[in-house]
């Protein structure tokens, strides 16, 4: 299997919606557990020289996923993602926040609904994320802390490490 495709990413303002999707050139059952299990998630969901670091990992509905985006310097920039339903290797319904390390909102941060779609194509997975935000300028500030450039580089990793069938 070999793909052209890049991550794309569609930002519309007006529909205060982020769309980002990457065909991925492996099996959808590999490209699952790369978004599903804290052993891979720690492995490309940080942008290098960023990587992810889960504390609690519970993928089930009302579970959630609660990590540190650790820095090149030790910093950390805490995560939650919250699940709402779940169809295994079909579809998960999230919220995205920042939190602080307990998983307690950082309310001044915005905060993502969406849907994370897998559908196993001739050539691979392709894996679309839609999210949603509550105000434009939600979207905006997303925008300018680098969104595009940082789930680009993660999915670059994340196909990287499905080449080396480390997934």
């Amino acid at each position: 299997m070999t793909t052209n495709h890049k991550t794309q990413v569609i930002k519309n303002l007006q529909e205060k919606s982020i769309l980002v999707s990457r065909t991925f050139n492996a099996p959808l059952a590999n490209v699952w557990r790369a978004y599903t299990e804290s052993e891979f998630l720690d492995q490309w969901w940080g942008p290098a020289p960023w990587r992810a670091e889960t504390k609690t990992l519970d993928f089930k509905p009302g579970g959630y996923w609660l990590y540190a985006m650790v820095g090149p310097e030790g910093e950390r920039h805490w995560a939650r993602m919250n699940y709402i339903s779940i169809k295994a290797k079909a579809y998960f319904d999230m919220e995205d926040v920042f939190c602080d390390e307990a998983g307690n909102m950082n309310t001044s941060l915005p905060v993502s609904k969406g849907r994370m779609v897998f559908t196993e194509t001739s050539n691979g997975t392709l894996v679309e994320f839609k999210m949603t935000y509550a105000m434009e300028e939600d979207v905006q500030k997303l925008i300018e802390m680098g969104f595009e450039q940082g789930i680009t580089i993660c999915l670059e990793q994340l196909q990287a490490l499905l080449d080396q069938n480390k997934i």
